[in-house]
Formats: C-alpha cells, sequence, structure tokens
C-alpha cells in the first residue's frame, strides 16, 4: 500500500494553480507568451515556497507538445514525464551533492548536444549556492552565451553567497514567505478535497507553525492527520505542536499588567502541565504584545485578537511599558539557552517584566492582592520621597537618582531623594533649607570642596559627567552657580551638555539656580576640579600600594638576597582594574 503525501501530490502543476508568488508568475508568463525567454533564471526565496515548482512548470511550458506557452496542457507525454520526473531533456542537479568542477564540466559537456526529445534542455541546478569557486568558474561561460537549446534555471535559499558575476547572467526572481491566511486557504481546500473533518483553530495552528513555507504547513497537516486519527482538534493540534492556547497567554498578561505575582506564577505553573515549548510561548507573547501596541498607537486599524483581551489590555498598559516587555521577551527568548533550565529561564523573563514598570515608583507585593497594592502618580510621589514600604531598594535607588523636571516641585532637604546630596552641602544659616515654593533668595551655600563632594555623586554619564568632572567651581552667589572650563576642553560648554548638568543639579540647588560658565578660572583662585582630584588620588593610591610593596619584609629580603628587581609600572593597587 503506497501512500502519495500531501506535499506532493497537491504540487502545482500550472501556474494557475500557485498560492501566492503573483508577482514571479506574471513575468514568467508574459515572458514565454511573448517569446521573450531568457536562458538564464535565478528563483530565491525561503524553504518551501515554489522554487523548485516554479521552476518544473516553467520548463513544461518550454516543452510541452502543444506548443510554448504561459498554460502547458498537461495531458502530453512530456507534461506528464515533467510530472513524474522522468522527463530525459529536463537535468536536476543537486548542487549540495554535486558541488565539484568535474561535476559542472559534464554538464558543460553535455550541454553542446540538442535535446533527446523537446524543444528545449533545460538544466535545474537547485542549492546553487552549494557550488564550489572553481565550479562556478567553469560555468560562467557558458551561463553568460549557451547554445540556444539550453536554458538554465536556477534555485537558493541563500542568495548572498552566489558570485556578483553569476547574478549579472540571471534574470531573478525572490519568491515571498505565504502569510498565514495563504497557508490556511490552501489547507481548507486540501482538507475539503480530502474529506477530512477539522476545526478553525486547529487550521490556524498549523498555517502559524508553518513559518511562511507551504510544505512545511502540509507536512506539519500530514503529521496532524496521523496523531488526531483523522479529525484535526484543536487541542489535539496544539499538543502536537507544543503550542499553548492562546488564552493562556493573555491570562499571563492580565497578571503582569495588575502586578500580581501569585496570580502570575500560577498562571505558569498551570502551563507547565501542558509541557509546553517554552520558547514557543515567549514567542506568543510578544506577538500579543505587538498585537496591544498596535492597537493602542493605531486605534482605527484591523488587530487580530487571537484570544487577547485588546479592548482590556489596550487601555491597562502604557505604551512604553508595552515596548519595555516586548523587548525583555525576546531577549529572552534569545537568552533561553543559557538558563538553568527552559521552564526557569521562562519565569526568570516574566518576573523581569514584573519587577520593571518605569515610572510607577512601587514594587509588585507577590503576596498582597492587586487592590492592597499602591500604584499610580500618588505611589510614584511616595516613593520619591522614601515612604512607600513596598518599593524595593532599587527602585529607591532610582527615584533617588532620576532629577525632577524645573517646572515640577523639588525635593526638601531631609528626605531620602535629597539626602544624599545634603549632606555634603552646608546649609544657610545652619538651618534646613525651606520648601520649594516657599525658598526665594534662601540659598544653600557651597564652595569648591563642596562643589566636588557634589558633582562627584551627580547622576551623569557619558559626555555629560565629563563637563562636570572638568569644571571647576567660581562662585556661588544669590542662586548664580559660576564655573568654569579650561580652553582645552571648551568643547564640553555644548547647550545639551550644559542642560542636563543643570538638571542634575535641580535637587541640590533649586529649580530657580542658574548656571553659568566663565572662560577660565581666575588665576587668583585655582581650583581642584573633580578630574584632577580623582587624578590625584588615583597618583596617591599608586604610591601608597608602591610603598606598602616596598616595605614588605619577603619583598625586602628578596631584593637583598636574591638580587630582584621591580619591573617598573608593575604594581597596581587592589581596587584598580
Amino acid at each position: 500500500m503506497s501512500y502519495l503525501v500531501l506535499a506532493r501530490k497537491w504540487r502545482p502543476k500550472r501556474f494557475a494553480e500557485l498560492v501566492g508568488q503573483e508577482h514571479v508568475v506574471r513575468a514568467l508568463t508574459n515572458a514565454l507568451e511573448s517569446g521573450r525567454v531568457h536562458h538564464a533564471y535565478l528563483f530565491t526565496g525561503t524553504r518551501g515556497v515554489g522554487k523548485t515548482t516554479i521552476a518544473r512548470i516553467f520548463a513544461k511550458s518550454l516543452n510541452c507538445e502543444k506548443g510554448t506557452g504561459s498554460d502547458p496542457c498537461g495531458e502530453c507525454e512530456t507534461c506528464l514525464a515533467i510530472d513524474a520526473g522522468r522527463y530525459i531533456d529536463l537535468l536536476e542537479i543537486d548542487a549540495a551533492s554535486n558541488t565539484g568542477v568535474d561535476n559542472v564540466r559534464d554538464l558543460i559537456d553535455n550541454a553542446q548536444y540538442m535535446p533527446s526529445r523537446g524543444r528545449y534542455k533545460v538544466y535545474l541546478i537547485d542549492e546553487v549556492h552549494m557550488l564550489s569557486k572553481p565550479a562556478f568558474n567553469a560555468l560562467l561561460k557558458t551561463l553568460e552565451e549557451p547554445p540556444e537549446h539550453v536554458k538554465f534555471l536556477f534555485a537558493t535559499t541563500d542568495p548572498e553567497k552566489l558570485l556578483v558575476t553569476v547574478l549579472s547572467r540571471c534574470l531573478q526572481f525572490n519568491l515571498k514567505r505565504l502569510d498565514e491566511e495563504q497557508i490556511r486557504g490552501q489547507i481548507e481546500k486540501i482538507l475539503g478535497a480530502e474529506g477530512i473533518a477539522s476545526e478553525p483553530g486547529a487550521i490556524r495552528q498549523i498555517a502559524k507553525a508553518a513559518d511562511g513555507s507551504l510544505r512545511d504547513g502540509l507536512s506539519l497537516l500530514d503529521q496532524a492527520i496521523a496523531y488526531t486519527g483523522g479529525t484535526l482538534a484543536d487541542d489535539a493540534v496544539a499538543k502536537m505542536l507544543g503550542t499553548v492556547d492562546r488564552t493562556r497567554v493573555g491570562a499571563l498578561l492580565e497578571a503582569l499588567s495588575e502586578a500580581d505575582g501569585g496570580r502570575l506564577m500560577a498562571e505558569i505553573a498551570t502551563l507547565a502541565d501542558f509541557s509546553p515549548d517554552w520558547a514557543g510561548v515567549l514567542d506568543a507573547l510578544a506577538a500579543a504584545l505587538h498585537r496591544i501596541q498596535v492597537r493602542q498607537l493605531v486605534p482605527g486599524s484591523d488587530v487580530d485578537a487571537d484570544g487577547i483581551d485588546l479592548d482590556a489590555l489596550a487601555p491597562a498598559l502604557r505604551p512604553e511599558l508595552v515596548q519595555l516587555w516586548y523587548q525583555m521577551a525576546l531577549n529572552g527568548r534569545r537568552d533561553l539557552t543559557l538558563a538553568p533550565g527552559p521552564r526557569t529561564g521562562f519565569e526568570m523573563t516574566l518576573l523581569r517584566m514584573l519587577a520593571f514598570r518605569p515610572g510607577d515608583g512601587v514594587a509588585p507585593n507577590v503576596g498582597a492582592p492587586a487592590t492592597q497594592r499602591p500604584s499610580g502618580p500618588a505611589a510614584a510621589r511616595a516613593a520619591l520621597e522614601g515612604r512607600s514600604e513596598t518599593a524595593s531598594p532599587g527602585q529607591r535607588m532610582e527615584a533617588r537618582a532620576a532629577p525632577p523636571a524645573p517646572d515640577r516641585a523639588v525635593p526638601a532637604a531631609g528626605t531620602e531623594a535629597s539626602a544624599p546630596v545634603a549632606e555634603r552641602v552646608r546649609v544657610q544659616d545652619g538651618a534646613p533649607s525651606p520648601p520649594a515654593a516657599e525658598r526665594t533668595t534662601a540659598w544653600r551655600e557651597l564652595d569648591a570642596a563642596g562643589w566636588l563632594d557634589l558633582v562627584g555623586n551627580l547622576p551623569l554619564r557619558g559626555p555629560a559627567r565629563e563637563l562636570a568632572a572638568h569644571a571647576a567651581f567660581v562662585s556661588f552667589d544669590d542662586g548664580v552657580l559660576q564655573l568654569s572650563l579650561s580652553e582645552d576642553k571648551d568643547h564640553l560648554q555644548r547647550d545639551a551638555l550644559v542642560s542636563q548638568l543643570r538638571a542634575a543639579l535641580v535637587p541640590a540647588l533649586g529649580g530657580q539656580a542658574q548656571l553659568r560658565f566663565a572662560s577660565s578660572a581666575p588665576a587668583s583662585k585655582p581650583t581642584e576640579t573633580l578630574h584632577d582630584r580623582n587624578l590625584r588620588a588615583r597618583d596617591e593610591r599608586q604610591a601608597a600600594a608602591e610603598s606598602a610593596f616596598l616595605s614588605d619584609p619577603d619583598v625586602q629580603r628578596l631584593m637583598q638576597q636574591q638580587g630582584a628587581r621591580l619591573v617598573p609600572d608593575s604594581i597596581r593597587p587592589y581596587d584598580d582594574n
């Protein structure tokens, strides 16, 4: 008992039966109808999109006994022989198995002879990029000026590996990946013709798993028919593919949106009962986040919910948070193989989403119900002022590091946001600074030493930090901070960098403080910059390290008794990288 797999049984035999690739069919049809047939064609594209199928139909169109045209009869001996793979003038060569120059030379020698039966001798070389460079070089001359009775049809999944000299001698057609709708329509057509019952969800899952390849989709369909015993049920196909119900992905997102850690872990435990492909679940999660983002930013677009409650999730999540979670899903998918186990890697990815919620200012409380957890602007302000009991240390640190906007109230001295700076800046008259709304002229005093302590703790990076490190203190009077830069560092005085420095100084100096730069420090007031202090501290550490090393009794004994010598610049302090 013989069985022909669906991918071969339903392989198109005419251009009209092809699924997708209309741009290629149109060009080939016009060429055949007008008689302007090139001598070499290159078909590129991913697996299972119709490269060799199109090449075979093209060969039939050239040699059909009823005449050259875009619609071969499919009934003559030539058409039947090509469909059966036994036509003597259609030579199909697998370049992956015949990579050497000797194989190509045999091909060139045979190309000189006239066809045995048809009008053209057609060479179909699959995975042509696998040919060696000498083999390509041997083929070039024949490829450029072949005999009139020879046509070359090349197919490859990796055109980037082909020589430019080969590409320039061919007409190239890039076959597109099929979308899910096209694959689903073909599967429904085949199931109807085969008399096999199915559920819409099962077909959708197979079409999605095909990943743009119709041949892969038909292979999965064969597998699903065997697995389910003839009736394609949604849950059975899901088990076969290792996929999960999309409602489970929606439940994960709902738990994340409510910052409910307990519910999130319970949903993961439920997923584990299905032994899913955890990488596939992350893919489904990323796809769901994509649909949510489209619904948020393009409200009028037609988005397939696919089991996700978009109407509830889209308004509940901030767009920037959806972007962050999407990136986390992609990174978690990439790093899954590095995790101690697939489930552990998946859990850590979702726990990362649970932990990082920019702007909330409050860490998720795994044990408490969602209704008891603080959230929103009030919680963010509480975290900034150090009043939230649920905020994690990392989130409180983030709240301190982020400078408030100039048009918002500044945290008063003594709050957690301003304490690290307040310890290094002397308050005028020894009294705490009044609230920002009341402070007009009661600015804090600041001197050169205080400036170095202050600037050393500013949350700046890159060029903005370089500006702060090289800025020398001049004065601080009536809310005006005067700094100076040496001439060789004047390029750092750009508006964008000065604005970043001013914003970072707001918590310590107040929102109405002004920042001004002089061309250079006055000669009568030489001041040390943070950069200078760091260099001096480094030199002091180096000197102390060398002194400690040379004072060591063992080192002295080696130098005195064994004649050991110290290699210059070979000593480094312990705390240096």
